[in-house]
Formats: C-alpha cells, structure tokens, sequence
C-alpha cells in the first residue's frame, strides 16, 4: 500500500513538472511569410499598396491620410513620418487577435484602408 502511494505521488510531481515545463517555455513566433500578410489583408479588407505610391498620395495631400505606426512607443519616438499616430502592437497573433477591436474602432469605418509595405 505503501509502494503504490510513493507510485502515485511520483506520478503527481513529474505530471505538474511536464506540464510547467510546456507551458513556460519559450515559444518562438513563426516568422510571417508574404502569402501571411496578403490572407490578413483579405481578411480585414485592406488593399496592399507600395511605399511609392504611399509617397505620392503623402507628397499630395497627407491631411487625407490616417498614418498609424504600429511599432513599440519608443520606437515611434525615435522617429516618424510628420502626422502619423501610434498604436502599438506586438508582432504576435495574439497580439493582434486582442487588440482587434480596439484597433478597429481607433481606425473607424473608413471603407479605404491600405497596407503599405516597403
């Protein structure tokens, strides 16, 4: 009866230390692929636009454009084009699954939306 008790115990300790062992490791994000980002676009109807065009249309009239930067607070401070706003993001998709709605109503309606990738 003993034995079984020490069996059982044993088997409680290596079952909690496997399962904290899989839950705290380091999870290294995937990195996205060009076939990601357009499934994303699609998905949140954005139309993908070139950094060229995206000069255009600033050279023209940048009161027009909404510029957000998605990068970290303090990279945004390191430098930035004039009239954009921050809205920081991690680069995971839990990140942005979280901050859908949020990011959703910080844009608004605007049926024009662009992903500019340079």
């Amino acid at each position: 009866m003993k034995n079984k008790s020490i069996y059982w115990a044993g088997l409680a300790v290596a079952v909690v230390i496997g399962i904290l062992w899989f839950t705290n490791r380091a999870v290294t994000p995937k990195q996205a692929t060009w076939e990601d980002v357009l499934q994303e676009a699609r998905r949140g109807g954005y139309q993908i636009i070139k950094t060229e065009e995206l000069a255009e249309r600033y050279q023209k009239n940048p009161q027009e454009l909404l510029l957000v930067d998605t990068r970290q607070e303090w990279e945004f401070r390191t430098g930035h084009l004039k009239g954009s706003v921050n809205f920081s993001m991690e680069p995971t998709a839990w990140s942005r699954w979280r901050k859908q709605k949020e990011l959703g109503s910080f844009l608004g309606p605007d049926k024009n939306r662009f992903i500019v990738f340079y």
